[in-house]
């Protein structure tokens, strides 16, 4: 006879329901102990457990493992009851990634630190004509099978396109204009003069979005932008000799571009339908 035909074991009826999930404590816990240390039991339950809810566990156990772990930005879009699949696409966002946010950064503060170098007598023309471009390009590379990673999980998602567009949209301006208003800090001489890129973007963001509709969302801001930079060297050219201000940035400049922006809106709130027609705003 073996020291193993000798040693207490689980009795079957409670290895029976231990297998069930029904064993209550303490029997639990002392079977629990138990059978770590008693290959004849582990033996005896592996028999009367039930083939088809063991196999169920397994894939469980193997769907938990695989799944993707959410990161910071999402678990607190989570914590904030945004739904798992929104908050998914959301931060999946190309322009939010870290590479395209420290370029922007890095291009932001070198433009600042030039316009400040030359603050005396001077505009600060370039980081005017350039913060506006920021939001644009980044709205530019949130959507699509070329730039978007999540872009089949896009087309299939229970959501609007008209939606997704705005979630994307929401989530770069966001991003875009709180980095462009921390490089407007770097100049205070300038004073509420270093603001007035903001209004330009918003319209030239807004109708990017509207013309997206018809020629989609990678086309649209190029063309948009390439309008912008047009617009600034026309103003530059005809602008008299006193004048150092370019047209876009003075207050005239300053109302067009707000009228711009919210006739802009109107047209994508009227066209926003085109966007679930074929799910892809971005051919």
């Amino acid at each position: 006879m073996t020291y193993e035909d000798t040693r207490w074991h689980v009795p079957e009826d409670d290895l029976r329901a231990y297998a069930r999930g029904g064993l209550e404590p303490p029997a639990l816990w002392s079977a629990d102990t138990h059978l770590t240390a008693c290959a004849h039991c582990r033996t005896v339950l592996a028999g009367l457990g039930d083939p088809v809810a063991l196999d169920a566990g397994w894939e469980r156990l193997d769907a938990e493992l695989d799944a993707p772990r959410p990161g910071p930005l999402e678990s607190l879009l989570l914590r904030l009851g945004v739904p798992g699949h929104t908050a998914r696409l959301l931060v999946a966002t190309p322009a939010l990634r870290r590479s395209w946010l420290g370029a922007v950064t890095a291009v932001l503060l070198l433009t600042a630190a030039v316009t400040a170098g030359h603050a005396e007598g001077g505009r600060p023309t370039l980081f005017l004509a350039l913060a506006p471009l920021l939001p644009l390009a980044g709205v530019a590379l949130s959507y699509g099978p070329r730039t978007d990673p999540t872009y089949e999980m896009a087309v299939v998602a229970p959501l609007h396109g008209f939606r997704l567009l705005m979630i994307r949209t929401v989530a770069v301006l966001t991003a875009a204009l709180g980095l462009n208003g921390l490089a407007t800090l770097a100049l205070p001489g300038y004073g509420l003069l270093a603001l007035s890129w903001l209004l330009p973007a918003l319209a030239l963001t807004a109708t990017a979005l509207a013309l997206s509709a018809r020629l989609g969302a990678v086309l649209a801001p190029a063309l948009t932008g390439g309008g912008w930079v047009a617009l600034l060297l026309v103003a530059d050219a005809v602008r008299s000799g006193g004048q150092e201000t370019l047209a876009p940035f003075t207050a005239a400049g300053q109302g067009v571009a707000a009228a711009v922006a919210v006739l802009a809106a109107g047209l994508l709130v009227l066209l926003r339908d085109r966007f679930d027609l074929s799910r892809d705003p971005v051919v």
